[in-house]
């Protein structure tokens, strides 16, 4: 009876090893077959899980001054992204990431439910290192950290409405870089990647494109004039309670604008600062009447004309003159003045007499060549062109107050231009901001003789004998034109308000710098461009001959060896 119970044990033992033989044998040509066989496909479906193609951030090129002093760099910054699907999957750690983000856990929950058919969303862009390492620290999956770059200024409100700024994703929004966004901008590259469950970078797969960085923009300006007639410009306009101000430097020899400023400003480097209308350049966008600064080109067209030389008479006696149903008076009755004292002394009478002796066409002509009712070509966003109405529809009272300021209008670059030919010998060159091999752009506005005169003209307005005596700078001959325009609102001349306005040159016996400064409201008692512009123009003047190691022309040594400004020839 025992050996059938033996053999039934036997086979059933030999049954239950053979079938653990046959797993075994199973379990190891499957795992073969995955290992081996099918390993470099299991490979590529796993990485596929986890395989992203990411942007390589393209750096931003930097803007130059002319002396290559870095004044707008991009640096890298991190943004915090997430995978909402993934991070939804985890909601009890969504309070600790929105305390370190400084967000409503509710907002942040509902901001990622929103989009949670996405797998990118951004959190919160260019956060400190700080934040970032906080926000890693947390291991939420699906949360990770994006490099991007971010604008940085150095001159801050400084060069604010010359540079603009740039928006969150380094894109230009205002100023040259909106005008350059394309020069300064790169071209992202990509690359593929395989993430972990957290959502960073493990490994990188494959370099698909290379980013290639913007190029490099450099501009005419120099950081050291523009600090230094900001500082002025600044000050002038808080001490006279202005309400704004402008003040533009050229280059008197190629038209480069070496410096441009205006108040109010803003810091680009926090745009939190940035109110109203704060974001406009005024020394290309804003329209003024020039005043009394446009009468050298009135006295231009008097002498290109051919009926007056310097030395030509005009009677103001006694003091006013009517035009129509109009009046033009002076300060005071100047009674039988030559050009050069109706300069100095900025009689309307005298302008008056002489626009209205000069044939329409040829004054209007002698503006237009000046610049005056269309844009300098500068390049810059949004510059205005002035108004200058067509000859053919004046009439002489228009004339009469053209000559002396009214009726037409230009911005401070239009006008500084316009000083440019005077001080190149009647030659203008087109306002330059960027640095570049083009030839020049330039013609001829006026003779060198008329502009020898203007020049000579000029100089005896910024002596004791004229009204700009503020502007002088001591060791340098200047030359220069006040003037005092009211202010149009409405459809009249408000009373009370003034526009404040200088325009010169030095040195005068070999001009290297143009300078206009325009003073918007300024309050209390002083209002003459005399008073208030012309100061800052010597301010920023004498500093600016000492930076460029412009040579004196008017020491005491230099004075017995030159003839005076009366004896000059013209």
């Amino acid at each position: 009876m025992s050996e059938p119970k033996t053999t039934v044990s036997c086979w059933r033992r030999g049954l239950v090893l053979g079938a653990f033989a046959l797993a075994f044998v199973a379990v190891l040509a499957r795992a073969v077959d995955l290992q081996v066989l099918q390993q470099d496909f299991l490979q590529g479906q796993g990485d596929a899980r986890h395989l992203r193609v990411v942007s390589l951030p393209a750096h931003r090129g930097m803007i130059l001054d002319r002396n290559g002093e870095p004044i707008a760099v991009s640096t890298p910054v991190d943004s915090i992204w997430a995978n909402p699907r993934e991070t939804l999957l985890h909601p009890e750690q969504l309070v600790a990431l929105a305390r370190v983000l400084e967000m409503n856990p509710r907002d942040l929950h509902q901001r990622l439910a929103e989009r949670a058919e996405r797998e990118f969303v951004y959190l919160r862009r260019h956060v400190t290192p700080d934040v970032g390492r906080q926000v890693m620290a947390l291991r939420i999956p699906g949360v990770a950290l994006q490099r991007e770059y971010r604008r940085y200024y150095p001159m801050g409100e400084v060069s604010a409405h010359v540079l603009g700024f740039t928006n969150i994703d380094d894109r230009g929004q205002e100023g040259l870089e909106l005008a350059y966004n394309a020069w300064l901008t790169g071209e992202p590259g990509a690359k593929r990647v395989v993430r972990d469950r957290l959502g960073r970078v493990i490994r990188d797969v494959e370099n698909i494109r290379p980013a290639r960085p913007g190029q490099d923009l450099t501009l005419t300006i120099d950081q050291r004039l523009q600090y230094l007639a900001y500082r002025e410009l600044k000050a002038a306009v808080q001490a006279h309670g202005a309400r704004a101000g402008s003040a533009v430097i050229l280059d008197a020899r190629n038209g480069d604008v070496l410096a441009m400023v205006n108040q109010p400003s803003y810091n680009p480097n926090n745009r939190g600062t940035l109110r109203g209308d704060s974001a406009r350049n005024r020394s290309v966008t804003d329209l003024i009447e020039p005043g009394s600064t446009i009468k050298p080109f009135t006295v231009a067209a008097a002498l290109e004309s051919g009926q007056f030389q310097k030395e030509s008479l005009l009677q103001t006696s006694p003091g006013r003159m009517r035009v129509g149903r109009h009046t033009v008076t002076d300060i005071r009755d100047y009674g039988l003045i030559d050009l050069t004292t109706m300069i100095s002394k900025s009689s309307n009478v005298g302008a008056s007499k002489l626009a209205l002796a000069v044939e329409p066409q040829q004054l209007w002509e002698t503006f237009y060549r000046a610049g005056f009712g269309r844009s300098t070509g500068s390049g810059f966003p949004g510059e205005a062109g002035g108004n200058l109405r067509d000859f053919f529809h004046w009439r002489d009272v228009e004339r009469a107050t053209m000559g002396f300021g009214y009726g037409l209008s230009v911005t401070p670059l239009q006008l500084a231009q316009a000083y440019g030919a005077i001080a190149n010998e009647g030659v203008m060159f087109t306002p330059r901001l960027v640095v570049s091999d083009a030839p020049r752009e330039a013609y001829r506005v006026m003779s060198p003789h008329s502009a020898q005169s203007l020049m000579h003209m000029l100089e005896v307005a910024v002596s004791r004998e004229g009204t700009g005596i503020r502007a002088s700078v001591e060791g340098y001959r200047v030359a220069g034109k006040t003037g005092t325009a009211r202010k149009l609102v409405n459809g009249s001349y408000a009373k009370g308000m003034y526009l404040s306005l200088f325009a010169g040159m030095a040195p005068a016996s070999d001009p290297r710098l143009v300078m206009v400064v325009i003073i918007d409201e300024p309050s209390g008692d002083q209002y003459f461009g005399g008073q208030v512009a012309a100061p800052v123009f010597s301010a920023v003047m004498r500093g600016a001959l000492r930076l460029m190691d412009i040579p004196p022309d008017n020491l005491p040594g230099l004075r017995s060896a030159a003839r005076s400004p009366a004896e000059a020839p013209a």
